[in-house]
């Protein structure tokens, strides 16, 4: 019986040891620029903070950080909305964010620029190149960079292989319809490529394969059945959720309970996730726009993050939450342009919101 017991206690052990940790975090893969621009950050009492040691205390315990493959070749409006990280810019931000002891999450857009449902353009030194050329290039472009920043000692934890990829990457030759059984031998051919210099370089990275339909089962399920069938090599299925382009948190908790049952083997993680708290000085959106189900309002955007956080715990499959472009702060600079109005700090005090606050319960 004592055996039995023992046996038990240390099966136990190890099996707690094995489970996935929560992380919780954001992209601020904008931080550097507004750090170069003193930006004044400050926490709810209105006191000056630094921001990663002060997300830190907030329960944060990871950093998205993103990774364009020559963004000087992205369009001007786009380099006004924050595109700049190339790799000297992403190894100096891995550094800080290692520095204050925080996993690392990589995000290969594999373009110049945005990558997203609407625009995945190939690199515009990889324009010309074919199929075939075009999977080397993406094995070899992957390994290179995940080299040197081994070699800054910046390993990443996490790495995506892929921004918002349900319509597939490098357009127009990787494009595809998720619900359809065309061209995914090639998409997933530049994902095997990507996947497989992970491997290689970063063994004991996780990888994730981050789409954006988290609000549509029906694509969910045709996206990562097909990644099944074609034997993509990844760890983690990646989704992001806003709830004016996803429906509502109840659907995404169908979605994750449907994605538990199908695919018990991959831990999934919201990897994009936000709400607006006003459209002051929004070039994108109209006064009234995306209230269908939380007021345009701190107040509206504090009780999105309480209800996504208490959907998000109630599945065991999810393991992580990353909110999008968290450090954005107009307060005193014009780092961009326009206000998306969708960070975790007001652009016209520079102060924390309540919305940080309640991120935290997703740790508990």
């Amino acid at each position: 019986m004592r055996k039995e017991l023992l046996f038990l206690l240390s099966f136990m052990a190890i099996t707690a040891a094995a489970q996935p940790k929560k992380l919780l975090g954001g992209d601020v893969s904008l931080l550097p620029s507004y750090e170069a621009r003193h930006t004044v950050y400050k926490d709810f009492d209105g006191r000056e903070v630094s921001f990663l040691p002060f997300v830190r205390q907030q329960g944060w315990n990871a950093i998205r950080v993103r990774l364009f493959v020559d963004p000087d070749n992205a369009p001007g409006d786009h380099k006004d909305e924050g595109v700049c990280q190339d790799l000297p810019y992403v190894i100096k931000l891995s550094r800080q964010v290692k520095k204050a002891g925080m996993q690392l999450m990589l995000d290969f857009h594999y373009s110049d620029t945005w990558a997203d449902p609407g625009k995945q353009f190939t690199p515009k030194t990889w324009a010309q190149a074919d199929r075939r050329a075009l999977t080397d290039s993406v094995y070899a472009y992957t390994r290179r960079t995940l080299q040197a920043m081994k070699k800054a000692g910046v390993a990443p934890q996490l790495i995506q292989v892929g921004n918002e990829i349900t319509n597939g990457l490098l357009w127009p030759t990787g494009k595809l319809d998720p619900t359809s059984d065309e061209n995914w031998d090639t998409v997933t051919d530049f994902l095997k490529a990507g996947c497989r210099a992970c491997r290689e370089v970063c063994p004991k990275a996780q990888i994730i394969i981050h789409t954006e339909k988290a609000g549509d089962w029906d694509v969910t399920k045709s996206y990562y059945l097909h990644l099944r069938q074609y034997g993509v090599d990844y760890d983690i299925i990646g989704l992001s959720y806003y709830p004016m382009w996803h429906k509502s948190i109840p659907n995404l908790g169908k979605t994750l309970d449907n994605l538990a049952e199908l695919f018990p083997d991959k831990p999934v993680m919201i990897v994009e996730a936000a709400a607006y708290y006003s459209h002051e000085n929004d070039p994108w959106a109209k006064p009234d726009q995306y209230a269908e189900f939380y007021p345009i309002s701190m107040e509206g955007q504090a009780q999105y993050t309480k209800e996504l956080v208490e959907e998000l715990n109630r599945h065991h499959n999810v393991t992580g939450l990353f909110w999008w472009f968290p450090e954005e702060n107009g307060f005193g600079n014009t780092v961009t342009k326009g206000w998306l109005n969708r960070g975790l700090f007001d652009n016209k005090t520079g102060q924390a919101l309540p919305a940080l606050r309640e991120l935290s319960g997703f740790m508990h």
